[in-house]
C-alpha cells in the first residue's frame, strides 16, 4: 500500500464515531423502505408494545403517527448486554482498497464501520458493549460496559485496527471462539463479523466452536463478510492471474475460467454447509456483500434486539 493510500485510509477513520453516525442516519432516513416502517427516528427512544404488558406507558401521540403501539422508555432502563466478535486476520483485509470510501472497503473495513455503527445505536439505547478480536491470537478483549469513557476506548481500538496493514498472517477461527465463548459469562447477544476463512481446515472443530458461543444461553448472529463477486462468484477477467493466499504464502498461476465452475461448487458446499449448522444450533447465519451498504446488517440487530429483549 502506498503512502496515498496510508493517508486516505487514515483520513476516512480518523473519526470513526462521526464516520458511524453518518450510516446510523442513513439508515434511518431510509427506515420506511425496510420492515421497520413508521419507526421513526426516535426509536433510541421506544420498544414496541407486547400484548399483556401494562398500558401505562404507551405512547400514544406516536400511534397516532404510525398506527403501531410503542412503549416509552425511561433512561434507568438497562436492556441488553452486547459483545461484538471481529475477525483480525490476513483474508479480511481482501480487497485491497487503493482509495477507501464509505461505499468502497475491504472485509475489516467494512466490519470495523459496521461495529462502530452499531455501537452508536447501543449507545443511545443506553444498552451495555463488549468487543474481543482476534486473528493468529486472541487479540484483544473488553468486557460489556455501558459507559462514555469504555466507548471511546473500543472506538479507539477498532480505529487502530483500520489501519493496520500488517495483519497476523495465521489463523485458527474455532481456537479463538472457544476461548470468547468462555469468557462472556452472562447472557448477552453475540455478533460474530468473519469471512469464515481460516489455514486450518478443520470443519468439524470451526462448527464446534460455533455451538459453544451458544454456551449460558447466548444469542448469536454470524455476519459472513464476503467480496461476493470475487470470492463466491469468482468472476475475473480470463487472463492470466497468479492467485495467492494471503494466509499461507501459497500461491497458483492460472486462467480464471478453467477453475471457477469446480471453485463456485466447492464454495457454495462449504457455505450451504456452514448456514445448516449455524440453523441447527440456532444461530443467525446472515450472509453480507461488503460491496452493499450497512442495512441488513443494521436491520437485523433491529429485529434480533427486539426478539431478545
Amino acid at each position: 500500500m502506498d503512502l496515498r493510500s496510508e493517508l486516505d485510509k487514515a483520513t476516512l477513520f480518523q473519526n470513526l464515531e462521526l464516520l458511524a453516525q453518518q450510516v446510523v442516519e442513513g439508515f434511518i432516513s431510509g427506515i420506511h423502505k425496510s420492515p421497520f416502517h413508521g419507526f421513526s427516528a426516535e426509536f433510541a427512544e421506544h420498544k414496541i408494545y407486547n400484548t399483556g404488558e401494562s398500558t401505562k406507558h404507551i405512547d400514544w401521540k406516536l400511534f397516532a403517527k404510525t398506527d403501531k403501539l410503542y412503549t416509552k422508555r425511561y433512561e434507568e432502563e438497562t436492556n441488553l448486554r452486547c459483545h461484538m466478535i471481529l475477525d483480525n486476520s490476513a483474508s479480511m483485509y481482501y480487497p485491497e482498497i487503493a482509495y477507501p470510501t464509505i461505499d468502497n472497503l475491504n472485509k475489516i473495513g467494512f466490519g470495523v464501520l459496521a461495529i462502530a455503527a452499531l455501537m452508536n445505536i447501543l449507545k443511545k439505547q443506553r444498552d451495555a458493549i463488549g468487543l474481543s478480536v482476534f486473528s493468529g491470537t486472541y487479540n484483544f478483549y473488553a468486557p460489556e460496559k455501558g459507559s462514555e469513557r469504555h466507548h471511546h476506548m473500543l472506538l479507539s481500538k477498532l480505529s487502530e485496527i483500520s489501519l493496520d496493514t500488517k495483519p497476523i498472517k495465521e489463523t485458527k477461527i474455532y481456537t479463538h471462539l472457544h476461548l470468547i465463548a468462555e469468557k462472556i459469562k452472562r447472557r448477552s447477544l453475540v455478533f460474530l463479523f468473519t469471512d469464515m476463512f481460516q489455514t486450518a481446515t478443520d470443519d468439524d472443530k470451526l462448527f464446534d466452536a460455533l455451538r459453544h458461543l451458544k454456551y449460558n444461553k447466548h444469542e448469536v448472529v454470524l455476519f459472513h463478510l464476503l467480496d461476493t463477486e470475487k470470492e463466491f462468484h469468482f468472476d475475473f477477467e480470463n487472463t492470466p492471474k497468479r492467485f495467492l493466499d494471503v494466509e499461507t504464502g501459497e500461491h497458483i498461476d492460472l486462467f480464471s475460467d478453467t477453475v471457477k465452475e469446480g471453485y463456485e461448487r466447492e464454495i457454495k458446499t462449504f457455505f450451504d454447509e456452514l448456514k445448516m449448522k449455524c440453523a441447527q444450533y440456532k444461530i443467525k447465519y446472515v450472509d453480507v456483500d461488503i460491496r452493499g451498504d450497512f442495512s441488513k446488517v443494521l436491520n437485523t440487530f433491529m429485529v434480533e434486539r427486539q426478539k431478545f429483549l
